[in-house]
C-alpha cells in the first residue's frame, strides 16, 4: 500500500527470523502468486529506474498540478453542459496518511447525484458536501474523463 503497488506484504529482516516465517504453517496460504510477484518486480524496477510517476497511478495523481486538473475540469463541464469547477482538498493514500490533504479541483453539481452517478457504466464515485455532489479530479485518471463527462450528461436528465 505504501509503495502504490499490489496488495502484498514483504517480509524483510534477519535471515533466521525470515526463515522461521517461511516455515510457519500459514506461509503456504499467504504465499504470493506469480502475478503479485511480477507486479512487485515491475514496481521495484519503476522506483529504481525513476519511472514511478509514469508507472504508478497513485504517484501520477499526486503529481498532477491544480492547473492541469482545472483545465480538465473546465473541459468536462463545458462538454457535459452543466456543473461548475471548484477548488477542493484531496486526501491522498486511502487513509494511510491521516489528516494530510492536498489542493485539488472538483466538478460540483448542485444537489445529490450520487445514486445516478453510481448507476453509470462505469460507476462514478463522488461525495456530497453542503448539499452538492463533488467529483474530485485528482482521483480520476485523465483517460476516464469521457466516462465522467457521459455520466454527468446522463445525471442531468
Amino acid at each position: 500500500k505504501l509503495l502504490g503497488g499490489p496488495q502484498a506484504g514483504v517480509i524483510a529482516g534477519r535471515a533466521d527470523l525470515v526463515a522461521a516465517c517461511a516455515r510457519h504453517p500459514l506461509a503456504r496460504a499467504l504465499r504470493p502468486g506469480a502475478h503479485v510477484l511480477l507486479a512487485l518486480q515491475d514496481l521495484a524496477l519503476a522506483y529504481l529506474g525513476g519511472r514511478v510517476v509514469e508507472a504508478v497511478p497513485f504517484w501520477r495523481m499526486v503529481a498532477a498540478t491544480t492547473t492541469d486538473l482545472r483545465a480538465r475540469a473546465d473541459a468536462i463541464v463545458a462538454t457535459a453542459g452543466h456543473g461548475e469547477v471548484v477548488d477542493a482538498e484531496a486526501v491522498p493514500g486511502a487513509g494511510s496518511a491521516p489528516g494530510v490533504t492536498m489542493p485539488s479541483v472538483a466538478v460540483r453539481l448542485a444537489g445529490d447525484h450520487l445514486a445516478a452517478l453510481r448507476a453509470a457504466t462505469p460507476p462514478i464515485v463522488g461525495r456530497v458536501r453542503d448539499g452538492a455532489t463533488l467529483l474530485d479530479l485528482r482521483s480520476v485518471d485523465p483517460a476516464d474523463d469521457p466516462h465522467l463527462t457521459a455520466a454527468l450528461r446522463a445525471a442531468r436528465r
